[in-house]
């Protein structure tokens, strides 16, 4: 038996995520470094990301800061990467709005960055024939898209569930060129993005008491099921969604 057989490594793969900076995107490019890939993060903040970078286990990896609402940082990022073979869509913000808050500014700025900017970013990517042979695109949604409605987070969720949508008919358009496109539902995480947002501590340890396992997941949780995704093992997987979380939405 070969004891190093493993159809869930990244050995020999380069792989973009963005929205590297912190959370999710962070702790996936780390775990997709210490299974082997080559790791290109991108992210706004360059001091947060310089510090993911320098967590990256192995070599090969590469750092581009870029804002992926800005359109020229867009195409300087899609034009700097060699082809790959995968990407993870990681970046991301979210916002506690209520409905008669909810204006088409607010609208504008949440799907600018969770919506439009990932489904440019794709596009780009697949036009500029960046995305490899058998190669696999990963999004991070969310439960709150189409599976979890809380309130407050109506403008968030529509951004989420306009983004499976998406990534459902990407799926099929590019299927015939073999990348594959899914996406993950995490429930809540524990991110920063957590722990600024507008609860109070009692309010989010009662909300955590909601879940069925009794906790809410960590960001390597999520990486692990972005990995498999990523991996040789998910070679028949594509057009779903993946969700991660603890049991909420039972």
């Amino acid at each position: 038996m070969n004891t190093c057989y493993n159809p869930y490594s990244l050995e020999g793969k380069k792989i973009l995520v963005t929205g590297a900076s912190s959370g999710i995107g962070k702790a996936t490019a780390i775990e997709c470094s210490k299974l082997e890939a080559s790791v290109i993060v991108t992210g706004r903040n360059e001091e947060r990301l310089k510090a993911t970078y320098d967590q990256l286990v192995g070599e090969g990896h590469a750092m581009i800061v870029a804002d992926l609402t800005d359109e020229e940082h867009m195409k300087s990022l899609v034009k700097g990467i060699e082809t790959l073979d995968g990407v993870v869509l990681c970046a991301g913000i979210a916002n506690s709005i209520p409905v008669q808050f909810a204006t088409k500014k607010k609208f504008d700025e949440i799907f600018a960055t969770n919506f439009l900017a990932t489904a440019e970013l794709l596009r780009l990517l697949v036009k500029g024939k960046k995305m490899g042979k058998e190669s696999s695109v990963v999004a991070i949604s969310s439960i709150g898209g189409n599976y979890s409605f809380d309130i407050g987070n109506g403008v968030y969720g529509a951004s989420k569930a306009a983004l499976s949508s998406w990534m459902k008919f990407a799926a099929l358009e590019l299927a015939p060129k073999k990348i594959r496109v899914n996406c993950v539902c995490p429930g809540m995480t524990r991110t920063s993005m957590t722990a600024a947002g507008t609860l109070t501590d009692e309010q989010l340890a009662a909300d955590e008491a909601r879940y069925p396992l009794g906790r809410y997941g960590n960001p390597e949780e999520i990486a692990w099921a972005v990995i498999y995704l990523l991996s040789d093992a998910a070679k028949w997987i594509t057009g779903t969604d993946i969700v991660i979380d603890g049991g909420i939405t039972i």
